[in-house]
């Protein structure tokens, strides 16, 4: 089942341009200069910080929803995508809902199940609907409410 799994995975990164996923020689910061995307399966859960407040510098609430929505994980021990444990739709870093977005995501080039994706696709939502994407967990990154919707 697994080996199905991992072909099915390889065959979807395969057909929509991604690199080689490779869990042991991943780093922050040290991507070749190249136009093909480059799928990071990053199970370290402080590279995946260090990625997300890289990316999310100039906007830090979505740094706070990232460390909230999945504790700064992308993939489990495994390498496979987190999903929320209310809503299982709910994928990756930011827990982008793929019922709702993986369609939008892919239209515009976004692929929500690696960090790149993610967390693109999360400033594409941020930009338009602020912080409500991610109402339901705003008692834990809001701040008792204090912090602007945007």
């Amino acid at each position: 089942m697994i080996e199905l799994a991992t072909g099915a995975a390889f065959l979807m990164s395969s057909l929509y341009g991604a690199g080689q996923a490779n869990a042991q020689n991943s780093t922050v910061g040290t991507e070749p200069k190249t136009t093909t995307p480059i799928v990071r399966v990053m199970t370290d859960s402080k590279l995946v910080e260090a990625y997300v407040r890289r990316e999310f510098s100039n906007t830090p609430i979505l740094v706070e929803i990232a460390r909230c929505e999945s504790t700064f994980r992308q993939y489990d021990n495994t390498g496979q995508v987190i999903r929320g444990k209310v809503n299982s739709a709910d994928v990756g870093v930011m827990q982008i809902n793929e019922k709702y977005h993986v369609e939008d995501a892919y239209k515009l080039g976004h692929d929500i199940y690696s960090i790149e994706g993610n967390t693109a696709f999360a400033k594409y939502l941020f930009g338009k609907y602020g912080t409500s994407p991610w109402s339901s967990s705003s008692k834990c990154w809001s701040n008792g409410g204090s912090i602007a919707q945007k």
